[in-house]
């Protein structure tokens, strides 16, 4: 029986992931990932060779955060978050070895067999490692053309003995790779913060509350997630990720060259120009809870090619597991009055175990009407 057979008739091979099917010669898209005609990625069979709409996103130079003209840059960063919910970070201070090693490292870790991947598969949600594919692989009715290896990233010193082992140097890698955003996560939020008038870069404007906030970041849960999109036999009928906002604070991504990721703007899909050596940030439903809908979490979605290999690697930050999230209290007044519930991980957790977690559905169910 030919791979592309055996696929469209065995549950169980999907179970196993996309790049399980992409090594066993796959060459027609099974069923099971086969979107209904209006969710698919809009291809345009009449002018194949049309360009599809790109973007760059607004770029945010964070060594121009540090310098004289902070305010300035404050300024493009809060337009950013509120116009685009995304933007682009250079000169961000992260060394380029470790993000070439990270890249190196993870897509050496999807080079492995099979069987050695699949040792990290788990459906437990709270696992501190975990191998899977599509976005959740026991409820999902149609998959997406994605695996991911899920690795939770604090404490780092209790997380990194349940990390892969192979390739020998992943956790040493991966371990250095989660600090450095992680340091790069709390200048941004620092940055973040300032623009909404809730903290002050010198020592004369904070207040023991600000430190406060930040010290929760610094404690604040870590989530990095490296994605495989493998090529595809016929992309235009599925998607690498559906159209979703992030449940965090701040994610963090670095993709390679390949493109993929394209956010809604305006009500239309825009494709994001990769940018070698920068981030792509964007605003998570915790910071639109917390700015009280200043700041917009954003769908996006990933769309895959039948010629490229794709790898991103996402790092989700935002506050304790336990901590509550709800509306900065300096930031609702007569005017502005509050717009959302408090919530929780737990509750984000309960909420996606319970259904296929489709848009912004989440978010909408924070909402106070």
């Amino acid at each position: 029986m030919c791979p592309s057979a055996m696929a469209l008739t065995n549950d169980d091979e999907f179970q196993k992931g996309v790049k399980h099917l992409f090594e066993n010669g796959v060459s027609k898209l099974p069923n099971k990932y086969i979107l209904p005609v209006s969710d698919r990625p809009k291809v345009d069979k009449e002018h194949p060779n049309a360009t599809k709409s790109s973007l760059k996103l607004p770029v945010i130079d964070f060594a121009e955060l540090q310098g004289p003209n902070r305010s300035e840059v404050l300024n493009s960063l809060s337009s950013a978050c509120e116009e685009y919910g995304f933007f682009q970070v250079v000169n961000h201070g992260i060394p380029i070895e470790a993000i070439r090693s990270m890249i190196d490292v993870s897509t050496r870790f999807f080079g492995l067999p099979y069987e050695e991947r699949t040792k990290y598969m788990s459906s437990d949600m709270t696992s501190p490692v975990r191998y899977g594919t599509s976005l959740n692989q026991r409820k999902d009715s149609v998959f997406c053309w994605r695996d991911f290896l899920k690795l939770v990233c604090h404490p780092l010193s209790d997380v990194l003995p349940h990390w892969p082992s192979c390739p020998m140097d992943f956790r040493e890698v991966a371990a250095t790779y989660a600090r450095e955003t992680k340091w790069l996560f709390i200048r941004i939020t620092e940055a973040i913060l300032e623009s909404l008038g809730l903290w002050g870069a010198t020592t004369e404007e904070k207040t023991e509350e600000d430190d406060e906030i930040l010290k929760q970041f610094h404690d604040g849960s870590q989530l990095m997630v490296v994605n495989c999109f493998p090529p595809c036999p016929e992309p235009d009928l599925t998607l690498g990720m559906p159209p979703h906002s992030d449940y965090g604070f701040l994610t963090l991504l670095l993709q390679d060259e390949v493109e993929g990721l394209q956010i809604q703007y305006k009500g239309k899909w825009i494709t994001v120009e990769p940018m070698p050596n920068s981030f792509v940030v964007n605003v998570g439903d915790h910071l639109e809870i917390f700015s009280n809908g200043r700041y917009k979490s954003v769908l996006h979605r990933v769309f895959v090619n039948p010629a490229k290999p794709r790898l991103s690697v996402a790092s989700l930050h935002s506050l304790p597991f336990n901590c509550m999230v709800g509306p900065s209290p300096k930031l609702i007044d007569q005017v502005n009055p509050r717009r959302y519930k408090d919530t929780d991980f737990a509750t984000f957790l309960e909420y996606i175990s319970s259904c296929e977690p489709k848009k912004k559905n989440f978010l909408e169910s924070r909402k106070l009407t």
